[in-house]
């Protein structure tokens, strides 16, 4: 059953840090000390990215950094995360992501790529990877921890424009343009 539908609250999901600790994709709100109600709470935009192998991935996330300090105006924590073991990430950091400062996990699990609604792959060859992956995704969580936009691909070839992004978050929040889809 695909539960990250947009209104729906987006659930903790344990992933794996460079150091290979466990925790948990976005903190929870008392983690943060976030209050929901504060025009200065914290929003998130989860990216599900497709592992160390994928040079889109490793030129988009190299972008959302040059983008980091826009989001950063809109109280928005960039985040990504893939099916890569722990020692793919840390090898993806050392050629291509180097100067990535948002944090970037590892382990997504397959079953909470399904749970997620994920689109997902088999490598085509072991020059690719080793292991099932998903095709990438974003998921923007508002401060009630609700998903307030989701976007699903199923190629690599198709990701958010980052501007156009940022944007539309800037409306949301602005506007208290309401959760779209739910219906």
């Amino acid at each position: 059953m695909i539960n990250f539908k947009p209104g729906t609250t987006f659930p903790d999901i344990q992933v794996s840090t460079r150091d290979a600790n466990e925790t948990s994709l976005i903190p929870r709100i008392n983690d943060v000390g976030d209050n929901e109600d504060n025009e200065n709470a914290t929003w998130y935009a989860v990216f599900v990215y497709r592992g160390r192998h994928c040079p889109i991935c490793a030129k988009f996330l190299n972008e959302l950094q040059q983008k980091l300090e826009r989001f950063k105006k809109i109280n928005t924590k960039v985040i990504a995360v893939s099916a890569d073991s722990v020692e793919q990430l840390n090898s993806f950091y050392e050629e291509d992501i180097s100067k990535v400062e948002f944090p970037v996990y590892a382990g997504l699990k397959t079953d909470v790529m399904q749970n997620m609604g994920l689109f997902m792959s088999e490598p085509m060859s072991s020059n690719e990877t080793d292991h099932l992956f998903a095709e990438p995704a974003l998921f923007v969580v508002n401060p009630k921890r609700e998903i307030q936009i989701v976007e699903i691909a199923n190629a690599p070839f198709v990701r958010p424009q980052i501007d156009q992004l940022i944007s539309g978050l800037e409306f949301i929040q602005n506007n208290d343009y309401p959760i779209r889809g739910i219906s």
